[in-house]
């Protein structure tokens, strides 16, 4: 069963069909926020980074939410294949244990362990990070506005009905409650227009790249939001895929192409647009891209028939063992993706091509 599905907007399409695809030709690589789902890009994420795109000079954008972002971070590091595969082995291997008398540990506990986990991996290697020759690193995250400007018990969850509430009606209303904060590679220009919604650019260094990394995969009322990040805005900072889902942005001024290893076909904007699914066909802003994402039918192959997401941690409940064996399975069998990716490379073919 063929595992691999490869979506193109027109303007990439056109690319393939004149010259392939090549290494030097990706200009930007977005990581999108889903949690679990993103295990099956591990095999990808090394096969790019460690192997493909060494063959190339040109300066990469790395535009990522959430895991997305803490995956592309690990591709700016000196020896990223080992850093997925360390990335791939933790993730798997996580494990919160609740104490005794609690039913589940708090968004306080959990944004306490997640911190000391994103201290162990980077610790000492920062600077690899924001220093890298090639790869500018853009981690997103979402800074509440008004009443969502400082996270409280009642503030939080009245703020976010009407960020729901008004994005369902218009996306751009959304801004009215959360603003994007990029925050960038030192010297980075933003890879992508920013008309679409309200945008901060703020600068990566040491001293809130942890921090920075930490909002962007902050999920409401599960972690806590990380306030008064330094170097930028004052105010509480959550998981960038609420504004930013799946990096649904515009790229239309790209010289060259948007090489984007997903676990979907579609592109959604914005978190609270997961169930507007009249938000998730494809815009101009993508035309440029060349999006990798599996096949419908191979995901039903997969542990559950389905990608490892996080409902997973109430399916298996205590059975954490049966949870990290279903996940392994899920992540040794996404190597046929890369493998399959490969293959297409090498035979430069635009035929399998499908649009996005």
């Amino acid at each position: 069963m063929k595992a691999l599905r490869i979506h193109a907007g027109p303007a990439a399409r056109a690319h393939i069909e004149a010259h392939g695809l090549r290494p030097q030709d990706v200009r930007i690589i977005p990581g999108a926020a889903g949690g679990p789902k993103g295990l099956i890009l591990g095999p990808i994420d090394r096969f790019l980074f460690s192997e493909w795109l060494p063959q190339s000079a040109q300066p990469v954008d790395l535009v990522g939410a959430s895991i997305g972002a803490w995956r592309l971070a690990n591709a700016c590091l000196d020896d990223p294949k080992t850093a997925f595969e360390q990335f791939e082995h933790g993730y798997i291997h996580q494990h919160f244990e609740v104490p005794a008398g609690q039913k589940r540990l708090s968004a306080k506990e959990v944004s306490a362990q997640f911190c000391e986990g994103l201290r162990s991996f980077y610790g000492g290697r920062v600077d690899e990070v924001l220093r890298h020759p090639r790869y500018r690193l853009h981690v997103i995250t979402s800074r509440g506005r008004h009443i969502l400007g400082r996270e409280g018990r009642a503030r939080t969850p009245v703020g976010y009905l009407g960020a729901f509430l008004s994005n369902s009606m218009h996306r751009r209303s959304l801004g009215a409650w959360l603003e994007r904060v990029v925050f960038s590679s030192p010297g980075a220009v933003l890879p992508f227009g920013t008309r679409d919604f309200r945008t901060r650019q703020v600068e990566l260094m040491p001293l809130n790249f942890e921090l920075a990394l930490q909002a962007s995969c902050s999920i409401p009322f599960m972690l806590e939001a990380v306030h008064d990040i330094p170097g930028a805005p004052r105010g509480a900072y959550w998981d960038g895929g609420i504004t930013d889902y799946h990096l649904h942005l515009d790229y239309g001024n790209a010289d060259g192409i948007v090489l984007y290893p997903h676990f979907q076909k579609a592109v959604v904007p914005g978190w609270l647009d997961k169930g507007l699914k009249w938000r998730h066909g494809a815009t101009r802003f993508l035309d440029r891209m060349v999006l990798l994402a599996p096949d419908p039918a191979w995901v039903k192959s997969l542990p559950n028939g389905k990608l490892p997401d996080r409902n997973d941690f109430v399916r298996y409940g205590n059975d954490a063992s049966a949870r990290m064996k279903a996940w392994r399975a899920a992540a040794d069998a996404s190597r046929q993706l890369a493998d399959e990716f490969a293959q297409w490379l090498h035979a430069g073919s635009a035929c399998d091509v499908l649009p996005l």
